[in-house]
């Protein structure tokens, strides 16, 4: 069904207390809720690496991963609450989430999904949506979409492309703006895009198909026997009256790139590694501000604190 191809991301949720429980229960609702699991992007395979910054990047930022290389752990990922999601599903984000481990112990996160859109404009549609699509009701589904046409999008986006062949070949976007300040206090909206250096790798529908439901694993696993996995990370730069909050809408696409590093993984790291904490696009080092504007990415926090609560009982 399209429609679950828009459970794409952990839930974000409004400012009532009650909202983060009922988002992670909606979620639950339609994927089903697995012990010790996360609500969503659950499917998924923890990594280890570094990031090798660009002598661009500080011209951007004072961020300390800006400045000099840091070591990584990260999370490639399926979309959605489902543990046995199948890597060939076209309609279904995968995601990368990572921590930037920073000299004074603290990290700076940076998730980032391979569509450049999200499926929902504020945390309460996102939860109309869930629970319209929990419903199985064709009709409350159908009378979602046609008052939120915004949520076709990342669907559409995905499925006018190949299935990327591996994680480690995928294109990965961020779907929210961020500010950047830099030593001299001068300030640069940005989006954030990772490229494989091999560049995008794609599945027709047929190979896809053939290559089953858990195959990402395994082509990860070899690739690493071959040496790092690599990605070039850009930040797309804003212009004035570039909107800083719909996360389900697009830059115009001459927005110039800067090359701020390179992301290297270097193999596999134990699921422990990854599942005791919580990849949290709000933490981030000084030098790096979510957009205030944005009503999804400030709420996120509040969803997975639910979800890993949940999972660590």
């Amino acid at each position: 069904m399209a429609a679950l191809s828009l459970v794409l991301l952990a839930a974000p949720a409004s400012a009532e207390d009650s909202e983060p429980e009922k988002l992670i229960n909606a979620l639950n609702n339609l994927f089903g809720a697995h012990a010790k699991m996360r609500a969503a992007h659950t499917k998924g395979i923890c990594i280890k690496g570094n990031f090798t910054p660009t002598p661009e990047a500080a011209s951007l930022s004072k961020a300390p991963q800006f400045a000099a290389p840091v070591q990584l752990i990260g999370r490639f990922s399926l979309g959605g609450g489902n543990p046995m999601a199948s890597d060939s599903q076209k309609d279904n984000v995968r995601g990368i989430a990572m921590h930037f481990q920073l000299p004074d112990g603290s990290n700076s996160d940076l998730l980032l999904i391979s569509a450049p859109i999200f499926a929902a404009k504020t945390p309460e549609d996102f939860l109309a949506l869930l629970t319209a699509v929990a419903s199985k009701d064709k009709d409350k589904i159908g009378a979602y979409f046609k008052e939120h046409p915004e949520s076709t999008r990342q669907g559409a986006w995905l499925k006018a492309r190949p299935t990327p062949a591996s994680y480690a070949t995928a294109d990965y976007f961020g779907v929210h703006t961020f500010y950047l300040t830099n030593a001299k206090g001068e300030r640069q909206a940005v989006k954030w895009k990772a490229e494989p250096v091999g560049g995008f790798v794609g599945l027709s529908d047929k190979d896809a198909e053939a290559k089953g439901t858990d195959f990402y694993a395994k082509e990860l696993n070899d690739k690493f026997a071959k040496g790092p996995v690599a990605f070039n990370l850009y930040a797309v730069l804003g212009q004035p009256g570039d909107q800083d909050d719909d996360p389900t809408a697009e830059w115009p696409a001459d927005r110039k790139s800067v090359k701020v590093g390179t992301i290297s993984f270097s193999g596999l790291e134990p699921a422990a590694t990854c599942d005791e904490g919580i990849f949290d696009p709000n933490v981030v080092a000084d030098g790096i501000e979510p957009s205030p504007n944005d009503k999804i990415l400030p709420m996120r926090s509040l969803d997975y604190a639910v979800s890993f609560g949940r999972r660590t009982q």
